[in-house]
């Protein structure tokens, strides 16, 4: 057996209370824990073939709290990073995010953009310590998270709120669609494309629930437009109603259960399971003349 203290992860951390009684020490002291064990994982994902791989959102426990410079261990966590980064362009890693649902870039509260500005800035800083590039094959993907009544007023306070963003986090972000038909389709998203530039990450299974009256192959298609030269990433999931008949139909499985189709399109795919590399590894299995996603 693997002893838990022997456990890989990047997802150390602690409740608040501990971090208020030991501080950034205790911080410093997880994240380079994290940062040593995001080396081993990125070794993992050669040794198995895996080409994308979406970086935790926690590799610094409370970095919201700090700047990551007054880290006691912040010259240890650089070194490693750029190494990790090193060994991910070595490898053809392609290293994105997905930030948590707080951040809303939407929202009439300037107190929730604010948070959202300082999170999001935290994940560029990282980032640019990783030497990835500031461009979208690097993303730092969100979903625009409300509509507050007026779909385009939200629309236009995220592109306003854009330009609030440093240039590490605007050159690389991407913006999702969504699970909910009251929200963001791909057509929707497409205003925000038009504004300010940045690339739209197509979502299998949220379009499902919000098609903007667009087929699959539609909606999948007009997301690729929008990435350019870069090679589009999507994100794959099926609903767990698969494997739990009571679950919410917008959950996730833990497996893979039907052969994605790309429509003959060349895509990262990033499959959202809750099974995470042992979904993918058993896809392989199944559909072993799909790329590895």
């Amino acid at each position: 057996m693997t002893l838990r203290k022997d456990k890989i992860t990047t997802n150390r951390s602690m409740i608040k209370r501990t971090f208020l009684k030991e501080g950034i020490t205790r911080s410093s002291d997880l994240a380079l824990q994290n940062t040593r064990d995001l080396i081993e994982i990125i070794k993992w994902n050669h040794k198995n073939g895996f080409k994308l791989f979406r970086m935790t959102s926690d590799l610094i426990p409370w970095a919201s709290e700090f700047s990551l410079s007054s880290m006691p261990d912040y010259r240890k966590i650089s070194i490693l990073l750029n190494g990790a980064g090193n060994l991910a362009a070595k490898y053809g890693q392609r290293i994105t995010s997905h930030p948590g649902p707080f951040n809303v870039l939407v929202s009439p509260n300037e107190r929730v953009v604010n948070n959202t500005i300082r999170d999001l800035s935290i994940h560029g800083e990282i980032f640019d310590l990783m030497g990835l590039s500031r461009t979208p094959y690097n993303k730092i993907n969100i979903h625009c998270n409300g509509v507050y009544g007026d779909k385009q007023s939200a629309m236009d306070r995220f592109c306003k709120n854009f330009e609030r963003l440093p240039e590490s986090v605007q050159t690389r972000l991407t913006v999702e669609n969504d699970d909910k038909a009251s929200m963001y389709s791909v057509k929707d998203l497409m205003y925000i494309h038009e504004r300010i530039g940045i690339p739209i990450v197509f979502d299998y299974h949220h379009h499902k629930f919000c098609t903007g009256d667009m087929t699959e192959q539609e909606a999948l298609e007009l997301a690729m437009s929008t990435w350019g030269d870069i090679k589009p990433v999507v994100h794959y999931s099926e609903s767990r109603t698969l494997e739990d008949e009571t679950a919410k139909p917008q959950a996730h499985s833990d497996y893979i259960y039907s052969k994605i189709n790309t429509y003959g399109h060349d895509l990262d795919i990033v499959v959202e399971a809750k099974a995470k590399e042992l979904t993918v590894l058993n896809y392989l299995s199944n559909f072993s003349k799909h790329k590895r996603a």
